[in-house]
């Protein structure tokens, strides 16, 4: 910005007395201040960066192609408007952003040739299990479910992309956490992990039932990104140990 925000005020408060439709929210004076071509070509570029990617695009990246100056946050907001009665629209997914189909017209580009694959009981109860306890244990999900959890399990869903490992236990043998992914939240229509559905939203749409315990709690989970108190981050020798890379002494020989 050109000035300071507190000379901007001033100027504002003093042009108000002359134009008394001037907004003074901060937000609102931001698009005061910016050149409104500007704007229009930093959401422009937006759009052509979401629409080339065939993958959630991060703001991060947005920011980084667009005009200095121009908040991408209300680039986005603005878009996702002006494409929320379209056949397609733009949605977020975490701090990502992407265009999907329209809820309602996905039948439309359904074919009968594609192949539908349904997750195991097990799958979908270790899942839900994953999404609403994260981070969690394989430990904390047999707990949970009663009984063992097989690693083929674990692994339909980690080839699927929705379950992902996230950190080590601050506990004796440092067991692996695991929680959902960003195409979890893609494939579900969630923006974030906390827009999952609770006690009630569940009943309401028939997944519970009426005898469900009162003292039956769903913990808010954590974010995608964030580690709990008790856990620490995977790291290269955690990924060497899990078999998901090979180790460096290996490669180089």
């Amino acid at each position: 910005m050109p000035q300071p925000w507190r000379k901007w005020r001033r100027r504002v408060a003093e042009a108000q007395k002359y134009l008394p439709g001037l907004p003074d929210d901060e937000g609102d004076l931001e698009e005061v201040f910016i050149d409104p071509g500007l704007a229009e070509e930093a959401e422009r570029i937006a759009e052509a960066l979401v629409f080339a990617s065939a993958q959630p695009i991060s703001e991060t990246y947005i920011a980084s192609r667009i005009p200095r100056g121009v908040d991408v946050g209300r680039i986005m907001s603005r878009l996702k408007a002006s494409y929320a009665s379209r056949g397609v629209n733009l949605v977020q997914v975490a701090d990502h952003w992407a265009f999907r189909t329209a809820a309602d017209l996905s039948f439309v580009v359904q074919t009968d040739e594609q192949e539908v694959k349904k997750l195991s009981r097990a799958a979908l109860e270790v899942l839900a299990i994953i999404a609403y306890h994260q981070p969690v244990t394989r430990a904390e999900i047999e707990d949970i479910r009663g009984v063992q959890t097989s690693k083929g399990t674990l692994d339909v869903l980690m080839e699927a992309g929705w379950v992902r490992f996230r950190g080590r236990r601050r506990t004796p043998g440092r067991p692996v956490t695991f929680g959902t992914t960003r195409d979890f939240l893609d494939h579900f229509g969630l923006e974030e992990i906390r827009d999952l559905p609770g006690i009630e939203e569940l009943k309401g749409a028939g997944l519970l039932s009426g005898r469900v315990p009162s003292n039956l709690h769903i913990p808010v989970p954590v974010g995608e990104d964030e580690l709990s108190d008790n856990e620490d981050p995977i790291t290269q020798m955690d990924l060497e140990e899990l078999g998901l890379l090979t180790p460096k002494a290996e490669e180089d020989d």
